[in-house]
């Protein structure tokens, strides 16, 4: 009996008791040139991923044999961290320009080792702790009077350093609580805002079309969206049927917007094609009381349905008053 087995390229990791979710399923990019040798002494870097959706680049500089999936120790100030290997080759400056990283500014430190059972049990001692601490760095933030939500807190691997993440509307002052956080945690703080679409894309979930947030499995920029969008594509304007998870507008209203704008230049009607009609007639389905309809329960139909009771008693009441009075005709004719 097989007690385990994957999907998705060893993504998603299914038990008798449980299902994990490895993070390289988290914004993954595919290595197409995977299987084409390549010489390390070309291009050392690699893209490391962490908790989530948080990424970052790194030297290969004792040349080892690294691929998707590998955990390894990377440096970090202070001290190390644990993250896994999630791109390697050429791909890896292709994607530091797509994401629009400046060499000359970002510093791209080394990786240390692989990591050992050592370093992921620590890993994941130090991870324990998050949730605990989230919920104490609210009730701190709250005592201080600060208008902010702290939304996630990650530990660094060696549990040193922890990076708090937090949503507000404008610029926060939380230089006392950094100090407080210091204090009562007895760890290095690095505070970090994030909006509201990035909370949810780090928080994950299944949109209403059925899969997986795009914020949380592909999406790396998020640009803005405006309810012209919806406009322009007959959108319902009912903001609960626009608005995503993060009660923002959905990203996706943007994806066909291109579409509907060279339509809409070149004159092009935009429209879906009803089948259902055709589908009844070649079944030879007659739907003579509406019973089909999902309209039946309203107002109007009732109406309808009400006006033409009431033509049939009508015509009903006609009907008896003519039999009547013909057979009143053929009495008369009878005596005469």
């Amino acid at each position: 009996m097989i007690n385990k087995f994957t999907l998705n390229n060893e993504a998603c990791e299914y038990t008798v008791n449980s299902c994990h979710r490895n993070s390289a399923h988290m914004l993954p990019v595919t290595d197409w040139l995977s299987d084409i040798p390549q010489d390390l002494q070309e291009n050392d870097l690699v893209e490391v991923q962490f908790k989530n959706t948080r990424k970052g680049y790194y030297h290969n500089i004792n040349h080892l044999e690294l691929g998707k999936g590998s955990m390894v120790i990377v440096d970090a100030n202070p001290g190390y961290d644990l993250g896994e290997v999630v791109l390697t080759g050429r791909l890896v400056p292709l994607q530091m320009k797509k994401n629009r990283i400046d060499t000359e500014r970002y510093e791209i430190r080394n990786i240390q080792r692989l990591a050992v059972q050592a370093d992921l049990d620590k890993a994941a001692e130090a991870h324990a702790k998050e949730q605990a601490t989230m919920i104490q760095a609210r009730q701190l933030a709250k005592s201080l009077g600060l208008e902010m939500k702290i939304g996630d807190v990650e530990y660094q691997g060696d549990g040193t350093k922890a990076i708090f993440y937090y949503i507000a509307d404008g610029r926060v002052d939380f230089r006392q609580l950094i100090k407080v956080y210091a204090e009562t945690f007895r760890i290095r703080v690095e505070m970090k805002q994030i909006g509201a679409r990035q909370e949810a894309g780090r928080i994950g979930g299944t949109g209403p079309c059925g899969r997986e947030l795009c914020c949380s499995t592909w999406m790396t920029n998020f640009s803005s969206v405006g309810t012209g969008a919806a406009r322009l594509q007959g959108l319902s304007p009912n903001p609960q049927k626009l608005a995503g998870q993060c009660a923002k507008l959905k990203c996706c209203l943007n994806y066909e917007v291109p579409i509907y704008e060279d339509a809409k230049k070149n004159g092009i009607v935009l429209g879906t094609p009803v089948v259902q009609e055709e589908e009844e007639q070649d079944l030879g389905f007659h739907n003579a009381v509406g019973e089909g309809d999902v309209t039946r329960f309203d107002k109007k139909h009732r109406n309808n349905k009400n006006k033409g009771n009431r033509s049939n008693n009508r015509d009903n009441r006609n009907n008896q008053r003519h039999n009547e009075q013909s057979k009143n005709n053929r009495t008369d004719n009878h005596n005469q």
